[in-house]
């Protein structure tokens, strides 16, 4: 199947990476803003699967299935960073969140729970669901994601305080340490739904399949999850 110039037939290679294609966009969709169609991240993943077959060299030794992997997910984001995909009032909303909790947070002395970060917020819970749901994608980015092929990534172009590195603050062990404490002390749904799925790497389906709720409900729990992990960080 494999030659130096590519895959030779690449109808087959879409038939048999296809799932590869779909599984990536899962995994992405869970750190996306719920305006992003997964329709959208699949096709761009397909033609970064084309690309992969068109350039792939197994004379160099890598498994086609990884170095796929790598160009699929480049396409992905690819799409992503053309279109508008954190709008301001998402981000706006999540400071809002993450006000309400941390406030709460002082005067309970406990995690608050859904209703009574709503009550604070001054909606209903409907209302302060419908934002988890929203907000999904507008807390977290993978560091690796904002690499591309060339010598400078996304950090070096758009960081000007080159003192304040989000790799060396990630790397910093007391950092990890209290992130590591802040996802301890989360309330044990949520912090059972962050270690499947950044840990074990399901998808949103599988997770609500073992925590027995929807989809829509562990995007709202992850939402939830990372806004209470940003207030205990802030500062650091």
């Amino acid at each position: 199947m494999y030659t130096a110039n590519g895959l030779k037939d690449k109808d087959y290679c879409l038939r048999q990476y296809a799932p590869l294609v779909k599984r990536l966009a899962h995994q992405l969709m869970t750190k996306l803003p719920y305006s992003v169609q997964i329709d959208d991240i699949i096709q761009a993943g397909m033609m970064g699967l084309l690309d992969a077959a068109s350039r792939y060299d197994d004379l160099h030794g890598a498994q086609f299935e990884t170095y796929a992997t790598q160009r699929i997910r480049g396409a992905m984001l690819d799409e992503l960073r053309q279109a508008d995909w954190l709008p301001r009032s998402m981000r706006r909303d999540m400071r809002q969140i993450e006000v309400a909790i941390s406030r709460l947070q002082q005067q309970l002395g406990k995690p608050p729970n859904e209703t009574e970060i709503a009550k604070e917020m001054k909606i209903s819970l409907a209302e302060y669901q419908q934002k988890l749901q929203e907000a999904r994608g507008a807390q977290l980015v993978y560091f690796e994601d904002f690499h591309d092929d060339g010598e400078h990534d996304f950090f070096e172009r758009f960081t000007s305080d080159h003192d304040a590195d989000p790799m060396d603050i990630l790397q910093d062990e007391r950092f990890r340490g209290a992130l590591m404490q802040a996802i301890e002390n989360l309330p044990e749904r949520e912090s059972m739904l962050m270690g499947m799925l950044y840990e074990q790497e399901m998808n949103l389906r599988e997770i609500g399949e073992v925590l027995g709720v929807s989809e829509s409900r562990v995007s709202q729990l992850h939402s939830q999850a990372v806004a209470r992990l940003r207030t205990a960080l802030k500062g650091r």
